[in-house]
């Protein structure tokens, strides 16, 4: 049997090669098959026995590979190829010891997975998916502007940035203080890291308080002051009358103080008179890369029963997603509570993006509709320029790079602990944040290829890949969660207590065939029969209301025979149930 006939190839999708070996599957000990390398992926099958083994790994997934044992390798299977992926698995794969019989796998699988190190485009832009919607529209930033209530007397929008030229890692639509002149927006840049000025991210439509993001300022060793940037956020605080601008600093202050050794630093009581520092002591990017780390040995492929609870504290992973969680309500209170902030961490692309887009999650609940979340990630992280190709390091060989950070995955796990806390909040469901990872590393869609918008425009991702959306959008009862109440004003506050959050097992631990094979839940199953049901009850009653629209069964109604069923009678029998 051929070793894809059960697994459609996308098209676009090639094959490249095919051969018998050895899977070292860490739950059935050595499985014979057939392993088939695409252009996009890698798929093997077993052979030798009743039960199906198979493996289905974007190539995307992949961090590394490394040849297992020499010609002189003593031991069975101990030659072969080794996989470490960037979703919570390794792979091992034994062959036979002779004739160099692993090269040309090695090499194929070596320049397929990390194809910009070898001049080649990634998947992406081969791939020929066709969808009914263009996922690229989901996000206008004019039309998100609009339903938030700007412009406005106080906010106004510019298009200095239309050609990326006041800063680069910025999208080319800004919101900022309707008296800020434009002049005003270019000093300002000189005095912020990467030119990333303060510019609204969220504008609550009752108290006129603002969500504002923005890089750290150049304050430096000697403390240099820049009059212009102080005004700045002075014209901030102003606008909705805030007697002090709260101002976060997601970093550490040990961290903050250390950074003006390399220019940077934070804003001065001495400056900023009329301004609040908070700093939210959130750890940087190379902390959690190595938080991960340590996640990953406890958890795949064997999880220890005995020493569990102390294991996953040694990780610090939810210590880490409770300190980014803390953060965002604090920020969410202080708008909620009719205060501005301004928020940044050192460039404001990492720990920035996740706070504000939390804290509007929390705020605003068309952020929490299945679209919404859409629009919350085309805009916060994508569109601000979350650093995603040197954080995930798309098709790079260079698995030890050291910009490589689980900032994004963070997010998505503290968006789940808040669906957890929520679970009628949330329109969208967990397999929808499953999917969004399983593509964030894929690099089947455009979305989240490369640093910033400027990159993206330079490339014509928008023209020549297909957007994650399209496909999403293209069957949304996937992903639709059966319990979701919309509630237009209610601010979420989840409790950020070590008591309260809790592993994301079924996605880091979803390798392990134990948890694999746990059913969903009960209630959901139930919830969603009883939803079947009231669809096809409705449906009836469409029929029925259709058929007692028509001329004969008019005049049976108006009859005076003392059994004739008025559509009223039907209705009363069709909603028992309910």
């Amino acid at each position: 049997m051929e070793p894809l006939a059960d697994v459609a190839m996308l098209p676009g999708e090639e094959r490249v090669i095919d051969k018998e070996i050895i899977y070292i599957c860490p739950f059935n000990a050595a499985v014979k098959g057939k392993v088939f390398i695409t252009n996009y992926r890698l798929y093997f099958k077993n052979t030798d026995s009743d039960t199906p083994i198979t493996l289905d790994v974007p190539l995307g997934v992949i961090s590394r590979v490394e040849k297992m044992g020499g010609a002189s390798s003593r031991g069975e299977n101990s030659y072969g190829l080794e996989i470490t992926c960037k979703d919570m698995r390794n792979l091992r794969f034994a062959l036979k010891q002779e004739g160099h019989s692993r090269r040309d796998i090695f090499d194929i699988l070596f320049k397929y997975a990390f194809p910009l190190s070898h001049g080649m485009q990634l998947f992406a832009f081969l791939s020929q998916e066709k969808y009914e919607e263009n996922g690229w529209n989901v996000y206008e930033p004019m039309d998100e502007y609009r339903r938030q209530g700007v412009p406005n007397s106080e906010w106004r929008v510019t298009f200095i940035n239309k050609s990326y030229e006041l800063c680069d890692t910025y999208p080319t639509v800004l919101v900022v203080p309707y008296k800020a002149t434009e002049e005003d927006l270019k000093r300002v840049a000189t005095f912020r890291s990467r030119c990333r000025i303060p510019v609204l991210s969220w504008f609550h439509k009752d108290n006129h308080a603002v969500i504002t993001r923005c890089s750290q300022p150049l304050v430096g060793m000697s403390g240099k002051r820049n009059k212009d940037d102080e005004r700045y956020l002075d014209l901030i605080r102003e606008a909705n009358g805030t007697t002090k601008l709260t101002i976060y600093d997601a970093r550490p202050n040990v961290n903050a103080v250390a950074n003006k050794a390399t220019g940077g630093g934070y804003e001065g009581d001495d400056a900023y008179q009329n301004a609040e520092l908070v700093f939210l002591d959130i750890h940087n990017i190379h902390v959690m890369r190595e938080s991960l780390k340590k996640l990953k040995d406890i958890v795949y492929p064997n999880v220890e029963e005995s020493h569990w609870l102390s294991s996953l504290e040694s990780t610090h992973w939810l210590e880490h997603i409770k300190l980014v969680l803390s953060g965002a309500i604090q920020v969410a209170d202080k708008v909620s509570s009719g205060s501005s902030v301004v928020v940044h961490c050192s460039d404001g692309w990492d720990r920035t993006a996740q706070l504000t887009s939390l804290a509007m999650l929390m705020l605003d609940s068309y952020y929490r509709s299945f679209r919404g979340f859409q629009v919350l990630l085309e805009k916060e992280w994508i569109s601000f320029g979350h650093k995603f190709a040197s954080r995930i390091g798309h098709g790079d060989k260079n698995h030890a790079d050291q910009d490589r950070s689980p900032i994004f995955l963070q997010f998505i796990d503290c968006v789940w602990q808040m669906t957890k806390q929520f679970p009628t909040a949330f329109e969208f469901n967990e397999r929808l944040l499953v999917v969004i990872l399983d593509h964030l590393y894929s690099c089947r869609f455009g979305t989240f290829l490369y640093n910033c918008e400027s990159v993206r425009d330079s490339n014509n991702v928008r023209g020549k890949t297909v957007s994650l959306w399209s496909f999403v959008n293209s069957d949304t009862s996937l992903y639709i969660n059966p319990f979701y109440t919309p509630e237009s004003s209610r601010v979420l506050y989840p409790v950020a207590s070590m008591r309260h959050l809790e592993l994301w097992v079924t996605y880091y631990i979803r390798w392990n065939p134990r948890i694999q094979h746990q059913q969903q839940s009960p209630v959901e199953q139930r919830y969603k029969e009883l939803l079947a049901m009231r669809d096809q009850y409705l449906k009836k009653l469409e029929e029925l209301k259709l058929s007692d629209s028509t001329p004969s069964s008019t005049h049976l109604t108006n009859s005076s025979t003392p059994n004739a069923a008025t559509p009223n009678q039907h209705i009363t029998h069709l909603q028992t149930p309910f």
